[in-house]
């Protein structure tokens, strides 16, 4: 029996960036972009408000880009504060590195098993797919959608009970499958 689990998002990630003003080391996106035109360069920012203290930060989108490079769908949202674009970059690797940004998912996402029934077979196959990419622990996962603790879900890959082509201890943000004998 094959069995569907997806890991969603609830919310956007926290971003962990250093607070000028009071040391904090969490910023929520604000969905706000400012957009800055010279000439024929365009700049432009996604916002960020401080978990602390409030303060506004900046994340880089776009520096000095010639405007006829820049796709006019993409100045639009901007200029719409677009809420879907807020999540789109924040999920783009180059806008985090160009930052030197991480994301903080503690708490933004759930994993949907596709219902509540617990029949037990005797062995189970599951195909884990991720709706955006958040890095979660497969041991996790299988604990939380299982009903187990992480250390029966460790006992069990060691017996050989629970088979999976990826290494279930290290951080995984794309799809995977294993299988539970039990």
């Amino acid at each position: 029996m094959l069995k569907t689990w997806v890991v969603v998002p609830t919310r956007l990630p926290l971003v962990r960036r250093r607070c000028h003003a009071c040391a904090s080391e969490r910023f929520r996106a604000s969905g706000k972009f400012r957009v800055n035109a010279n000439h024929k360069r365009i700049d432009a920012w996604l916002l960020l408000l401080c978990a602390g203290c409030g303060d506004t930060a900046k994340l880089t989108i776009l520096e000095r880009s010639n405007v006829r490079a820049v796709p006019p769908g993409l100045l639009d949202r901007l200029h719409d504060n677009d809420p879907a674009l807020t999540a789109e970059l924040l999920q783009d690797p180059a806008v985090l590195r160009r930052n030197r940004v991480a994301l903080d998912w503690d708490g933004a996402w759930r994993l949907d098993t596709g219902g509540t029934e617990r029949h037990d077979p005797e062995v189970i196959d599951v195909s884990v797919r991720f709706a955006a990419r958040i890095p979660v622990r497969p041991v996790r996962l299988v604990a939380e959608g299982c009903g187990l603790s992480r250390a029966e879900v460790e006992r069990l890959a060691e017996e050989g009970k629970l088979v999976a082509a990826v290494r279930l201890g290290a951080r995984l943000s794309g799809d995977f499958t294993f299988t539970l004998k039990r």
